[in-house]
């Protein structure tokens, strides 16, 4: 098959023929229709994740396809079938994946992190039985890769973490992927949103997800003296209910945080890259106003049906996320950048879709 691989963390990225993946005797083997580029990929590359990540390596984490092979051990799939995989895929027997919590699975693996991942046109599964979710025939399969991780990632943050009620004020910082889907599902369960970013485009984009306020933290706003958690204040009466880090760096985190109001919920989505003794996080302000910090960690499986239900009722629309969508060479260019390049929705990887001439 044709994939994406890198032979060095932070090392050149190139498109290669390689062996086909086997299904694990409890998995399947996807074809990949369409798998979401997603700042993770990008911390893979960079070697964030080397406790789980061997080299040479093919990315991808979140995708949609049909089963090609089945392993002797799976009841429920079929060759054929159109299937979806939280980006976390849990053991199935332990006692977090029999609680419905496979998202925190001790055992747990991870395509394009733990083994070879969905930048490719194929990709293997495990655990099928306990992770693999059908894909209703009236949904495309590039609207959803994104729910194998941003869109469902953001659903639990909001609906399982922070429990966000009508009326609350939520402030997102960062609107990327994740970012644009945490505003879109905030407003649909009647909050009022604050969408934070550095790139006008992207808040745009967040206008047109539902977002009531925008605010820019491009340099020229923040020599002007932009105080994000002070604009959220005066903008909320106080400050918000609960707020998103959708980036993951210090000083997303640390606004955020202050952006809260008392007894405020902040809820960790962005994923930090390694800091020499850790970020620094405003704990004096977590103890004197009683905020909760929760962190976020993808979705199970068993809490899907309640999301594709508001998909099809049309109460949340995250193919109006896609921003386009991109062949393999493509990708594998614009992986190495993700971390600063501009953004203002999901691109979304075909491994079948021509790449422009060079």
């Amino acid at each position: 098959m044709r994939a994406i691989q890198f032979d060095q963390f932070h090392g050149p990225v190139h498109v290669r023929d390689v062996p086909d993946p086997t299904a694990p005797d409890d998995g399947v083997v996807v074809q990949v229709h369409a798998t979401g580029l997603c700042l993770s990929d990008w911390h893979a590359w960079s070697g964030h994740d080397t406790d789980i990540t061997t080299l040479p390596h093919v990315p991808g984490h979140e995708l949609a396809g049909t089963i090609t092979q089945v392993g002797p051990d799976v009841t429920r799939w079929h060759v054929g079938d159109r299937v979806t995989v939280p980006f976390v895929s849990g053991c199935g027997t332990c006692h977090w994946c029999r609680t419905g919590q496979a998202q925190v699975c001790p055992h747990q693996t991870q395509p394009g992190f733990t083994h070879w991942g969905s930048y490719a046109e194929l990709v293997a599964l495990h655990a099928a039985d306990a992770n693999l979710v059908a894909v209703p025939d009236d949904l495309t399969l590039q609207t959803a890769a994104s729910l194998g991780c941003r869109f469902a990632t953001a659903y639990r943050a909001l609906a399982g973490r922070a429990q966000v009620t009508a009326g609350e004020w939520v402030v997102v910082l960062g609107a990327g992927g994740v970012g644009l889907s945490t505003v879109m599902i905030a407003v649909a369960r009647g909050a009022h949103v604050i969408a934070v970013d550095r790139n006008p485009t992207a808040l745009q984009a967040a206008h047109h997800a539902g977002a009531e306020h925008t605010l820019l933290t491009d340099p020229t706003a923040l020599a002007a003296g932009l105080d994000v958690p002070a604009a959220v204040h005066e903008l909320t009466g106080g400050g918000a209910h609960v707020a998103v880090d959708a980036v993951g760096n210090e000083q997303a985190c640390a606004d955020a945080i202050l952006s809260l109001r008392r007894r405020g919920r902040h809820v960790q989505v962005g994923l930090f890259p390694p800091v020499d003794g850790g970020p620094r996080v405003p704990m004096g302000r977590v103890i004197a106003w009683e905020l909760d910090l929760l962190g976020s960690h993808g979705m199970a499986a068993a809490d899907y049906p309640e999301m594709l239900d508001l998909v099809a009722s049309g109460a949340l629309r995250p193919q109006d996320l896609l921003d386009r969508v991109v062949g393999l060479a493509e990708a594998a260019r614009l992986l190495p950048t993700m971390d600063t390049a501009p953004r203002a929705g999901m691109v979304v990887l075909d491994p079948a879709a021509p790449d422009p001439r060079p």
